[in-house]
């Protein structure tokens, strides 16, 4: 009954995404309805306009912002929109989200990549979490340009402090190259970040600039951004300008 259980809660927890991308879409209008594109490139414009949502969602709320001295250190930023996890004693998560990192000419244009993995723990139910990941020192910004890696094992992950006016931990930035922010909805419990794998979208970078692409070369600024990434880039750009004077 527990393999029945789990599989069934997973199959649950795919839809729901699905159903999710579904109502964001709708509910501002659909990005990709109003620029003649659909499949897989569709998606990727509404990913960029919810994560851009996303960032400015909790940049928004005091209580569980993201401290300036955290936004200021920040070597790139990975914003995963309605990352879905389920489990019956068995876990699993997945979700698609996209990042950008700071270059000599201000943000990169976005790269497209893919979270998933299991777990086990005391866990039960459905969980759609936006998810932010912040990337501290060179050796998690090297982890994210190697393009494929494991939460945990490859790179140092830790939950990152919040509030506004919080004291960012020094041994929590010192110690972890990437810093990992969410916001929940639904129920459940005993699921963490570690073991993860993290690695690039192929078939949505590919549709998304037209042709194939570096995912390192598009993080350090060898790929030009197309119009259809300002809105996430605004969102960065704001969001990310207040924590470092004349930052882009």
């Amino acid at each position: 009954m527990k393999r029945i259980s789990t599989v069934t809660i997973i199959a649950l927890a795919l839809v729901l995404a699905g159903c999710s991308q579904t109502r964001n879409s709708q509910a501002s209008g659909g990005t990709a309805a109003t620029t003649n594109v659909s499949g897989v490139k569709a998606e990727t414009f509404d990913r960029l306009r919810d994560a851009g949502n996303v960032l400015n969602e909790l940049m928004n709320t005091p209580d569980q912002a993201i401290p300036q001295t955290i936004l200021a250190d920040a070597k790139c930023v990975a914003v995963v929109p309605s990352m879905v996890k389920g489990g019956f004693v068995v876990g699993a998560r997945h979700g698609r989200g996209v990042a950008t990192c700071r270059t000599s000419n201000g943000w990169s244009a976005p790269a497209f990549f893919t979270i998933s993995g299991g777990s086990w723990g005391p866990q039960i139910g459905v969980q759609a979490t936006d998810l932010v990941m912040l990337f501290m020192n060179e050796q998690g910004m090297k982890d994210l340009l190697s393009s494929k890696f494991n939460l945990g094992a490859d790179a140092s992950v830790a939950a990152g402090p919040v509030g506004r006016e919080a004291a960012a931990s020094t041994d929590i930035t010192a110690q972890a190259g990437i810093l990992t922010y969410s916001r929940s909805r639904g129920l459940f419990a005993g699921l963490t970040l570690n073991g993860a794998n993290v690695q690039v979208d192929d078939e949505s970078q590919d549709a998304f600039y037209g042709r194939q692409v570096e995912f390192a070369n598009v993080l350090t600024g060898k790929v030009n951004a197309p119009a259809a990434a300002n809105t996430f880039l605004s969102s960065v750009r704001q969001n990310f300008r207040e924590a470092r004077t004349g930052g882009n």
